[in-house]
Parts: C-alpha cells; structure tokens; sequence
C-alpha cells in the first residue's frame, strides 16, 4: 500500500520539501500533508542512532525516486570530530568545515577515501541498508580518535566540498577508537506511513 501511495503522491512530496512544508523530528523529516516519515539511523558496535536527512538529501532521494533525476552510483561514509548537531542547512559543500571532518590518514584512519556505503541488494521492504556488511574505517593514531558523528555523501574523497549529502547524525555519545581498531559502520534509510 505504501509503495503505491508514494508513486501517487511523489510531486505532493516534492513540492512539500521545496515550499518547507515539513516538520523536522527528532527521527527524521515528517510530511503532514502526505502522512509520511523519511528517517534514517546508523549501527556501530555502541548501537543506533537516529539521524537527519537534510534538505539537500531529501531533494536528492525524492528526485530520483519520483522524477526524473539521474541516479547518482555510489555513496560513502564520513566520520566527523566537530561537537556539531546536523540541521537541514547541510550540505557535501559545508559538511567537511562545519562538522570537521575526520580526514587524517595518521591521526585518523588509513584508508585513502571515505569508506563505500554498499547495500548488498535493492530495497524490497520500506528500507536500504548495509547492515550485513557494514563499512570499515582502519583507525590510526597516536592516542585515540574522537568520533562524534558520521554522514553518508556522494563523493569519495575525505574533505571533499562536491556532491551530494544525504544524511548526518551526531551520536549521544562519543566514540573512541585507538590505533589498529576497525570501526564498522552501518546506515539505513526508510520511507514509512505514518
């Protein structure tokens, strides 16, 4: 049934979001008009944290689910140091500066770009996720590294200012990793009926 009503009431959707006529929940974004919730949460081994879809992914999301926006092939999770609580005003162009980016390849982790997001199959249900095998960040460092939250962007270069941002989420509470840890991370997005 959701399926159906997400076809029939896409351009509603979309013209919600681009006229703000949405509320911003503590779980994600809330279309009145269409009764619909679109939310996202990241899993690491601390637990599950809701996050925020800022404006820029949902325009994204909604776009090429329901109009007639090129697919965009590939995502990658970002890790970030700032004491920085997501609003919808983020976007790939401030993300890195404003959250501060993790992008140390010393005092940070040792892979060359952002981790690949990869869902193993499409969605079949309300959801897409990499939770069977989620991304991993090799951390190094000479002490410890502060992660306190995490994003999923379009493009692969740790800093980078282009593309598209989809979600951010600043966890309860931070996260700790000392050299030699792999840190797993998982995302998960859905579209559900109220």
């Amino acid at each position: 049934m959701f399926d159906r009503d997400l076809i029939k009431h896409g351009k509603e959707f979309l013209a919600d979001l681009s006229n703000h006529k949405y509320e911003v929940a503590d779980d994600g974004l809330f279309l009145p008009a269409s009764q619909v919730f679109l939310r996202g949460e990241y899993e690491d081994d601390y637990g599950i944290t809701p996050n925020l879809l800022p404006t820029q992914g949902m325009v994204y999301i909604l776009n090429c689910a329901l109009y007639s926006t090129a697919k965009l092939n590939n995502f990658y999770l970002a890790l970030y140091s700032g004491n920085y609580t997501p609003t919808n005003a983020l976007t790939a162009a401030n993300f890195a500066a404003t959250a501060t980016e993790i992008t140390s390849g010393t005092e940070g982790y040792s892979n060359a770009t952002r981790p690949a997001w990869l869902p193993p199959a499409a969605a079949t249900v309300d959801s897409i996720d990499n939770y069977a095998d989620k991304s991993v960040f090799n951390i190094v460092t000479a002490s410890q590294v502060t992660i306190r939250g995490a994003a999923l962007l379009s493009d692969p270069v740790k800093g980078s200012t282009v593309g598209t941002l989809v979600s951010a989420a600043k966890f309860a509470n931070d996260r700790i990793e000392y050299n030699g840890n792999a840190y797993s991370l998982g995302y998960r997005v859905r579209a559900q009926g109220a």
